[in-house]
Formats: structure tokens, C-alpha cells, sequence
């Protein structure tokens, strides 16, 4: 899975901006960000289709997630859903399908479900989204749940909790880290702790924001970026190296954990 992508919640809800967030999307894909992100949530279904627009004649280099509401999450429910979502989308498979959070449907169902899903090589993998510990140690103990890839969850210079313990968890057993809205749905950029200390290394905040996010191995990070400025801005993420000074100052203005915490959402 790739280490930087773009996220797609809010796109496709205005006919006058579906140009606009096409070419976003494909100047991304341009500039090496192919994982992209998205949900049948998401518009209710309107952003798979703005993003199956976006990518017609360029699946093959997308490492293309979706996402399945907590309702449609038993066995045969997961199996429509993905296939609704697959056809809005314009493909025949996802690389990662996620539950986008828990419900009251048993995991165990739910697995069943992505496990069928990628027998039949609809989907490529699957993971969770906004699972904490005792969530991610529950699906754990499953049969198959050792088959999880991916948890998506909320990580951010502000929201740190996770290092604690999710994060060391998810290491110890191999699962990917994705963390949405790295940039606290743009509230970072102005930030005027953050600001001072981009300024003062000749950065953008956003990229630094980004770039604190992506520095760690096992970590994605899906941000949108409906303008192709800000597309560019999020590409220099990838190629930029905090030295140590510079992230002893980041820690000094954002401190890391101190204790556990509850797994914070948007």
C-alpha cells in the first residue's frame, strides 16, 4: 500500500465543482499519489462515482479502498455492498475494503463476509476503520482475523493518542496504520504554534503536518485535496526529512501521550 494518498470524503456532492475535483485527482495520480481512499458513505454513494469518473482507463494504477457501513455489515449485506460500491466505482475489485466502523453486527459475521469477498477476488484484502485496542484485540482472536490489514483511524500533530497503545499494537502484529484527516480537516494550517515552526524551517504547514504523519514506517495518511495547489503542497510530504531538531521542537508544541486514551473520531 502506498505511504501517501488522497482521501475523497465531501467530493462529489456539487455538480459545479465535479470538474475541479476530477482533475485533482488526476493530477495526483500523476505526481506518484495512487492510493486513494473513499466510502459508500461518502455522499451516499456520489464519491464513488465522481472517483470511478476520475480513474476510468487508470485502475491499474490505483490502490483503490473503499469502505461498507456498520448496517450492511453482515455476510450477505457486505457482499451487496461491495458489489454496489465495485459497480459505482466503474471496477471489478478493491485492493482494501474496510468496515468503516463498529456496529452492533458480530465481527465474526462481518469477516465472514470480507473473507467471501476476497475468495471471489472482489477485493484484494480488507481491514476496520476507527477500531480501538479492545476492538482490534477482539477481531484478533477471530479465526481469520489475523487476515486484517489495515486500520483506519484518526492521527493528527493534535490527536496523538494513538502511539499509547493502538499504534504498538497494530506494529506487534503486522497491520497497517492508515491516518485520516492529518491536517484536522485544515484547523493544523492555521495553527499558530505549527506556523511558527514551518516558517522557521521554510515550510509549508500543511506539507509539515503531513510530512510528521508519513515519517513513521507502517503509516499512511489519506488527506483531500480538492485543488491542485493543494495537491502539490501534500506531494512534497513525501520527499521531505525532519532531523532531529526539528521534531524535538514538534514534540515540545504537540507532546505525545502520556497515558492511555479513548480512540477519538470524527
Amino acid at each position: 500500500m502506498p505511504a501517501l494518498g488522497v482521501g475523497t470524503w465531501r467530493i462529489g456532492e456539487r455538480v459545479r465543482d465535479r470538474d475541479r475535483e476530477i482533475a485533482s485527482i488526476r493530477l495526483a495520480l500523476d505526481l506518484g499519489m495512487t492510493l486513494i481512499d473513499t466510502a459508500e458513505m461518502y455522499g451516499e454513494g456520489s464519491a464513488e462515482e465522481l472517483l470511478g469518473a476520475a480513474i476510468a482507463g487508470r485502475r491499474d494504477e490505483v490502490f483503490l479502498v473503499s469502505k461498507v457501513y456498520p448496517h450492511h455489515a453482515r455476510r450477505k449485506a457486505v457482499i451487496t455492498a461491495c458489489e454496489r460500491s465495485l459497480a459505482r466505482l466503474g471496477t471489478d475489485h478493491l485492493d482494501l475494503y474496510l468496515l468503516h466502523w463498529r456496529g452492533s453486527v458480530p465481527l465474526a459475521e462481518t469477516v465472514a463476509g470480507f473473507e467471501a469477498l476476497r475468495a471471489a477476488g472482489k477485493i484484494r484484502s480488507w481491514g476496520v476503520s476507527n477500531f480501538d485496542c479492545a476492538d482490534m484485540q477482539e477481531l484478533l482472536s477471530l479465526p481469520a482475523g489475523s487476515r486484517c490489514a489495515a486500520n483506519q483511524v484518526l492521527y493528527h500533530l493534535r490527536c496523538r493518542g494513538i502511539e499509547w497503545d493502538l499504534l504498538p499494537l497494530c506494529r506487534e502484529h503486522r497491520i497497517a496504520v492508515m491516518a485520516y484527516s492529518p491536517l484536522d480537516e485544515g484547523r493544523l494550517i492555521a495553527n499558530r504554534r505549527l506556523g511558527a515552526i514551518a516558517e522557521s524551517a521554510g515550510i509549508r504547514p500543511a506539507t509539515l503536518a503531513l510530512a510528521w504523519v508519513l515519517r513513521q514506517e507502517g503509516i499512511a495518511a489519506i488527506v483531500k485535496a480538492a485543488k491542485a495547489a493543494h495537491v502539490h503542497d501534500n506531494r512534497m510530504a513525501a520527499e521531505l526529512s525532519l532531523d532531529p531538531r526539528l521534531m524535538a521542537e514538534i514534540d515540545r508544541a504537540f507532546p505525545p501521550p502520556r497515558e492511555a486514551s479513548p480512540l477519538q473520531v470524527i
